[in-house]
């Protein structure tokens, strides 16, 4: 299926590695013109790189998204480089989980600012510019804990269910102007953070997703590349009377739809 990404423009925050990453590259093997973020340069001009060596088109700006002014900074990047915004992918995050008596104001506000405020800002300074020709694409990734959170899952999952609603409300608000808004709520795909996990117990890392794939009802930890394809479509066309949606991409984990 051709996605038609060929005109379109889009900004990927979180792009230096796992989900982010595979985002980017997709997008860009659709033929979509993609400006990476991450706060970690080196890692983020390589990601660039092996993009530009597949033949996609991609550019890279280091930048802290919890930060006000590298959000306003990233927009106007992406402007200046491109001549407009058509797809925003809120993907910056970590998973940060406790106990709810051990969390400090200072852990709950870097996870606001790094997850929803993030969100919130980057969509405020893009949708101007997706108002003006009728068209964009905002998703959010959010966790399927955003919709059936755990014991001692905050605050992740607070600040993920916050995203949510704002998914929601963004999705109402601004359908007047073609602009799609949804969310990708994950469960257990392959990353950086399982192989460093497996590096300390001093296992393989595929001994590690063996075991956590048990508890997964299609029997397997997922890949970035299949959220990718699934962001990739809800940029496209073809997505075109979808929004205000959040997909589980769990394997069947979650169990609330």
């Amino acid at each position: 299926m051709d996605l038609g990404l060929n005109q379109r423009v889009a900004l990927v925050t979180g792009a230096s590695q796992g989900i982010g990453k595979a985002i980017a590259a997709k997008l860009a093997q659709e033929g979509a013109s993609v400006v990476l973020t991450a706060r970690g340069e080196d890692r983020l001009n390589q990601v660039v790189s092996e993009i530009r060596a597949a033949g996609g088109k991609a550019v890279g700006i280091a930048a802290d998204v919890s930060k006000k002014e590298d959000c306003e900074r990233l927009i106007q990047y992406t402007v200046d480089t491109y001549g407009k915004i058509d797809i925003l992918i809120n993907n910056a995050g970590t998973s940060a989980t406790g106990e709810f008596e051990a969390a400090s104001d200072d852990i709950w506000q870097a996870d606001f600012d790094l997850k929803l405020f993030a969100a919130i800002r980057l969509s405020r300074l893009a949708i101007p510019f997706m108002k003006k020709q009728n068209w964009g694409r905002i998703i959010n990734l959010t966790n399927i804990g955003a919709k059936q959170p755990a014991a001692k899952s905050m605050p992740t999952t607070v600040t993920r269910a916050a995203g949510l609603a704002l998914t929601k409300a963004l999705s109402k608000e601004f359908a007047p102007n073609n602009i799609l808004v949804n969310s990708i709520c994950i469960g257990l795909i392959k990353a950086g953070q399982h192989e460093t996990k497996a590096a300390k117990a001093g296992i393989p890392v595929e001994q590690l997703y063996e075991t956590l794939g048990k508890n997964v009802p299609l029997g397997r930890v997922g890949r970035a590349e299949e959220v990718a394809n699934v962001a990739a479509f809800l940029s496209s066309e073809a997505a075109s009377y979808v929004t205000g949606s959040s997909i589980n991409l769990d394997g069947g984990t979650s169990g609330v739809m």
